[in-house]
């Protein structure tokens, strides 16, 4: 089936399998006949970047249609959207699909049982049920599932570096510390551009170096064996800063601060900025990026540097490829108790959602309408016609429903490097190692995690500039543990424990 500039009406014997499948009843007399040709109707709060689409328009016609639903969905706004989401818990007036955020405010709802438990259902659906588990495990409350991801790429952590520095000054791709320290050294030592001036870097450290889902500190250090934020062994816990690897790559960048061989004022520096010298051609490294940045800082390296090539690569260690695992999503669709009151009705809920990653629909909010959006080119691959009206008319949808970049959608026509870039991006989860404690719940965290991380990162800018020397940065870390950092190892211990997880 094509969606073409109107999707085709389905046949009413696909759409009774379509939900009615989900249900797992057949439909053998007339009354279950006629309700499972009736379209379910089904309400949904999802976030709103940008304009919201309008009621009606060819997109949600057409999920209406494959889907034999009846769509009413709520658009709320991305700067008020918490706020909002806490407001319809606190009401118990909520959807029958409710976008939320792994945030505490969730998690306690979760637990007040408010969000029916998906997890047991998950094995009966055929395009939910393959996913990487790894997806799930990420939004898990107390080791049980409660909604859907917004599916996003876990293992996209990767280097994006000037192919040409290295190829012209006989550089490998770095794989221990030593190797990485004289790689970043010689970039900013040793005139990669040729143009007789002190004006590279290797890379460019900035003020939220090591904040966020994508830590460049953490990213070295995981590729040379240290755990991602927290390691777990026999059910004790420890912090990755407390670890040999991390404290290495540590003073690894404490010495390249002190020869000048980073940015002196990375203290007060903006990404911003750092990609403002990436784009002029000065900087050899982006530590701190995606595959997919590859193909992007290319096409804006050439207007500085025409001659200037940018690859792509993962970040590798003595143990090979090891990747920081990112959290995989973009929140979740969680399924309220209040307004889906039955299992049945649960079922026929999770059947639209496991619909949702059939290709004709993965299609439809990957690439849209064909005709309109896009065309297909070169046999199987796809290219978008007009993007423009893509990111109006269809990534709302893509953004907030269910679908994964690579599962059941055509390739799409790209460069080199950015078909490069995807492929690598897709693949490289299997070299994603996750963070054990994003999960787990401790009181100590939700009351003063963001004072205890700010801790820990001050301490390290205060270490790379040579303010504290090394008794000073354990006694920072010492003064870590007194001010509730023994507790969060304790908190995050006991929920792990209560996982049944090894």
């Amino acid at each position: 089936m094509k969606l073409k500039k109107s999707v085709a009406v389905l046949s009413t014997a696909v759409l009774t399998a379509g939900i009615a499948a989900g249900c797992g009843e057949g439909a053998n007399s007339k009354t279950s006949q006629t309700t499972a040709n009736s379209p379910f109707n089904l309400s949904m709060a999802l976030m709103q970047v940008g304009d919201p689409p309008n009621k009606g328009n060819d997109i949600e016609q057409a999920i209406e249609k494959y889907t034999n639903t009846k769509l009413d969905i709520q658009w709320i706004p991305q700067s008020a959207f918490d706020d909002k989401v806490n407001v319809m818990i606190a009401a118990n007036e909520m959807p029958k699909i409710m976008k939320v955020n792994y945030v505490p405010t969730t998690i306690s709802a979760i637990q007040s049982g408010l969000f029916w438990e998906i997890g047991p259902f998950l094995k009966n659906y055929k395009n939910l049920s393959v996913q990487n588990p790894q997806y799930f495990d990420n939004i898990s409350v107390e080791g049980k599932i409660y909604g859907i991801p917004n599916f996003r790429d876990i293992g996209r952590a990767g280097i994006v570096y000037r192919k040409d520095w290295f190829d012209s000054m006989g550089l490998k791709l770095p794989t221990t510390v030593d190797e990485w320290y004289n790689v970043l050294k010689a970039q900013t030592q040793n005139d990669p551009d040729k143009n007789g001036k002190n004006d590279t870097f290797g890379t460019v450290l900035f003020k939220k170096y090591n904040e966020g889902t994508q830590p460049v500190i953490t990213r070295i250090a995981v590729s040379q064996g240290a755990p991602n934020r927290w390691g777990v062994e026999n059910g004790k816990f420890t912090p990755e800063f407390m670890t040999k690897p991390y404290y290495d790559v540590l003073k690894m960048f404490r010495k390249l601060y002190e020869e000048k061989s980073i940015n002196q004022d990375f203290a007060v520096f903006d990404d911003s900025e750092a990609i403002k010298l990436m784009d002029s051609g000065r900087v050899g490294m982006k530590l701190n990026g995606v595959y997919n940045n590859g193909k992007s800082y290319q096409d804006k390296l050439v207007k500085s540097a025409p001659t200037g090539e940018y690859d792509v690569a993962p970040f590798t260690g003595p143990q090979g490829i090891r990747l920081a695992g990112e959290p995989g999503n973009f929140g979740f669709l969680a399924i309220p108790k209040t307004s889906v009151k039955t299992e049945e009705e649960l079922k026929k809920v999770l059947a639209f959602l496991d619909m949702l990653m059939d290709p004709e629909m993965s299609t439809l909010q990957l690439r849209g309408i064909e005709g309109k959006h896009y065309k297909k080119v070169d046999g199987d691959k796809t290219e978008f016609t007009d993007l423009t009206a893509y990111q109006r008319d269809v990534k709302p949808y893509r953004d907030n429903l269910v679908n994964i970049e690579g599962y059941n959608v055509a390739e799409q026509k790209d460069t080199p490097l950015g078909e490069k870039g995807t492929k690598m991006t897709r693949e490289n989860i299997k070299y994603a190692i996750p963070n054990p404690a994003l999960t787990l719940t401790s009181a100590t965290v939700s009351e003063r995690g963001k004072e205890l991380d700010q801790m820990i990162w001050d301490a390290q800018t205060r270490y790379i500039m040579g303010k504290i020397d090394d008794a000073g940065w354990q006694a920072e870390i010492d003064k870590w543990l007194k001010a509730g950092g023994d507790n969060v190892i304790k908190e995050y211990e006991a929920a792990y424990a209560k996982t049944g997880k090894k």
